[in-house]
């Protein structure tokens, strides 16, 4: 059954992890509804911070799965937030 869940993603240095970033986002595109993300310093020219925040929908496995795979990434933390309704 499928759940939904968001998950924030704040990162040091968005140009940095952007690479890493993007290719675990585009592998898990199929379970993303949503993607925003902001320029949390707009003044800011390199290494800035970035934040990106997701809308899912999936199986609980394949969420906690991308999560995971996001916290790896060096200089990048992510927080989940999971609604327990099922759809």
């Amino acid at each position: 059954m499928q759940i939904i869940a968001s998950i924030s993603i704040l990162t040091s240095n968005r140009q940095k992890n952007s690479p890493a970033l993007n290719k675990v986002l585009t592998d898990s595109g199929h379970l993303i509804m949503a993607r925003m993300g902001v320029n949390v310093q707009k003044t800011c020219t390199e290494s800035c911070p970035g934040l990106i925040i997701l809308a899912l929908k999936a199986e609980s496995g394949e969420i906690n799965e991308l999560f995971e795979k996001l916290n790896k990434i060096e200089d990048l933390e992510a927080k989940i937030s999971i609604f327990e309704e099922k759809f």
